[in-house]
């Protein structure tokens, strides 16, 4: 279900952080292997990242900052390539440094590592908590980096409840439209929120409200700006694969009716 769970979350540290950094250490931010080791991983580039951060380690005092970088790189290489030794250098990496005198950006970005150490692992329920550690904290996160947060959140519950009871399931789902009614109250455009609401009413099997929930989500996409065509097509997924087969069953109807209300829903509500 999750809309960026397998999207890399990006290094939280703010340009301040980095003058610092490059402050402390005397050199420019195209010298200091500490940013560029940032600045890699924030595009993508892995090989480098670690790269980077290998040189890092070496400078007085940057040690514990440039192990949290290689981390997080080792986690994306295992998501790409699930190669369990690059599973085992995140753990190695995580375990060795030391978080006490991390900034409170820096704190969270250890929080996320540890909670995506956890996913990739596959113990979601560990993982969710961890991620809702980070999601109930101080506000030091920005909104595209919270909205993934609250995606691995969700995704993490999601698949830790799958093989529960039913019951549990019920407690489960009702958690995650709570907190994504919440989101949507102080962040209409939260397009995360906005299609987990009527992801767990499906999980719920209220067919009904994750109908409605993904019409809403549909309609008010736009105050999503950049992410209103992302969010249109995981809904439109959502809808298609999940929502309109089970309430096709529900309902008595073909799924081919139901999939033409939908149709012609999305046409009346897209420019």
């Amino acid at each position: 279900m999750g809309r960026f769970a397998r999207v890399a979350l990006l290094i939280l540290c703010s340009v301040a952080t980095f003058a610092r950094a490059t402050a402390a250490g005397g050199a420019s931010a195209a010298e200091d292997p500490l940013v560029r080791a940032r600045q890699l991983y924030n595009q993508g580039d892995y090989e480098g990242t670690i790269a980077a951060a290998e040189q890092a380690r070496l400078v007085p005092g940057r040690a514990d900052a440039a192990d949290l970088v290689a981390a997080r790189a080792y986690l994306e290489r295992f998501r790409l390539s699930s190669d369990d030794d690059d599973l085992a250098s995140a753990r190695l990496r995580l375990r060795r440094l030391d978080p006490v005198r991390f900034d409170p950006r820096e704190r969270v970005e250890y929080t996320v590592g540890l909670g995506e150490a956890l996913y990739v692992d596959g113990a979601y329920g560990a993982a969710a908590i961890v991620f809702d550690s980070v999601l109930r904290g101080p506000d030091t996160i920005a909104t595209v980096n919270r909205e993934r947060v609250l995606d691995w959140w969700a995704d993490a519950l999601d698949r830790d409840t799958r093989p529960r009871p039913d019951i549990d399931r019920q407690e489960v789902y009702r958690r995650i439209r709570a907190r994504m009614d919440d989101e949507l109250a102080k962040r209409p455009a939260n397009a995360t929120a906005a299609y987990w609401r009527a992801a767990a009413a499906h999980g719920q099997g209220d067919l009904q409200s994750a109908w409605d929930a993904a019409q809403a989500a549909w309609v008010s996409a736009a105050l999503a700006a950049d992410g209103a065509a992302q969010l249109r097509a995981d809904v439109d997924r959502l809808v298609t694969r999940a929502i309109i087969p089970d309430r096709a069953k529900l309902l008595g109807q073909p799924p081919q009716r139901l999939l033409a209300d939908w149709e012609q829903f999305k046409t009346q509500w897209t420019k």
